[in-house]
């Protein structure tokens, strides 16, 4: 895959997301970028922007250990992880890495928060 493989918005995006996809795209240049909102899988309110994943291929992570890109996707996204975002799940590959394997792992189960408040999003999976 030599071509760029970024995912477009839907017409429901939201601005975390869009502040999220922008400062991805213009900091790292990716060859493949996916911001999931999936905060409707925790316990929180209908709408929110608190839990995200990023899947993210790009050749400024040549020669990074995970630990270094996962670092380098914090420090650019640090004004949403300061606020509004609760938990960012991140998959960052070298291009070379997702050419070799496009496969995108599959969120944990949240554990957390309070299942039995009518007011948080669904009942057996809560979160905050």
């Amino acid at each position: 895959m030599h071509a760029n493989s970024y995912v477009a918005p839907t017409m429901e995006e939201k601005p975390v997301e869009s502040s999220i996809r922008s400062k991805l795209l213009q900091a790292l240049h990716p060859v493949h970028l996916e911001v999931h909102n999936e905060s409707s899988l925790h316990a929180v309110p209908k709408g929110s922007e608190t839990h995200f994943k990023v899947v993210i291929a790009s050749q400024r992570f040549a020669g990074m250990p995970l630990l270094q890109r996962h670092r380098l996707v914090n420090e650019i996204l640090q004004a949403e992880l300061a606020g509004p975002v609760h938990a960012i799940s991140i998959q960052a590959k070298t291009p070379q890495q997702w050419e070799e394997n496009p496969n995108v792992s599959r969120s944990p189960a949240c554990l957390g928060g309070s299942k039995h408040d009518p007011h948080m999003g669904q009942a057996g999976r809560p979160c905050f």
